[in-house]
């Protein structure tokens, strides 16, 4: 029964989630990939750099793109890559 309630108010709330999500994981790639490679910190430092209510959002890094990729699990992720004179940029957004 708790299941299908939650089931029910995911489904209900699904847009102000998606949204929550698609920002926060925006926020934490780019963030993160700044700290990562026109900083120089080491990605577990950059992990520090998260704001409060964050705290599920992962990042991982691609050294050989140099790119970081920040997760929420099961509903989204973004990249952002660092360009050579213009800093890190998120990949273009698909729906």
């Amino acid at each position: 029964m708790i299941g299908v309630i939650g089931a029910g108010a995911a489904y209900y709330y699904r847009a102000p989630i998606q949204g929550y999500t698609g920002a926060g994981t925006a926020y934490a790639a780019r963030v993160g990939c700044s700290c990562r490679f026109v900083a120089g910190r080491d990605i577990e430092d950059c992990e520090k750099d998260r704001i409060a209510g964050m705290e599920a959002i992962s990042l991982s890094e691609d050294l050989a793109s140099k790119s970081v990729t920040a997760s929420f699990p099961l509903l989204k992720s973004d990249t952002a890559t660092y360009r050579e004179g213009y800093g890190c940029v998120l990949q273009e957004y698909r729906d």
